[in-house]
């Protein structure tokens, strides 16, 4: 019965492995990696930073460029996609930058876990803020909408 068990379990969380890795696969490339349009904006976008890495993600078909870097010691990510636009801008904030009502979500969703950082997620016309929370040693995130309503993940 305990070899049954640990058999089906280990099915389980291999199949949840396999589904959530199966619609994205990002790769750690270079400078040099990225198409013309794409080296424009970046460097456009990293003046003054220090970048950290570049990579380029496959997600359902669509792919995009990422760059991050650190800007005034504080993290930023910016999604590019193949034309050179940029898609996404994930930047992170202070504590006094993020509306109250957003705030005040996150602070209630993280229930008695810390809060680690927080993201500003640009994309489109729509503003988010991503907030990494640690919780007896679980790591974990909580989306807002600027109004404290929940912000699902954009694809």
């Amino acid at each position: 019965m305990k070899k049954t068990f640990c058999f089906v379990l280990g099915s389980v969380l291999t199949l949840i492995f396999c589904s959530a890795t199966a619609g994205a696969s990002e790769k750690q490339i270079t400078y040099d990696d990225l198409p013309a349009a794409v080296q424009k904006t970046a460097q456009r976008e990293t003046n003054g930073a220090t970048v950290r890495r570049y990579s380029k993600e496959v997600e359902n078909g669509k792919v995009e460029y990422e760059v991050e870097m650190i800007v005034a010691g504080k993290s930023k990510d910016i999604s590019i996609d193949l034309s050179g636009k940029v898609v996404e801008i994930e930047q992170q904030v202070s504590l006094d930058a993020v509306p109250v009502a957003a705030l005040a979500a996150i602070r209630k969703g993280a229930a008695g876990g810390s809060i680690r950082k927080i993201e500003q997620v640009s994309s489109n016309s729509e503003i988010a803020y991503e907030a990494q929370i640690l919780n007896n040693g679980q790591h974990r995130e909580i989306r807002v909408h600027a109004d404290g309503s929940a912000a699902p993940e954009q694809n």
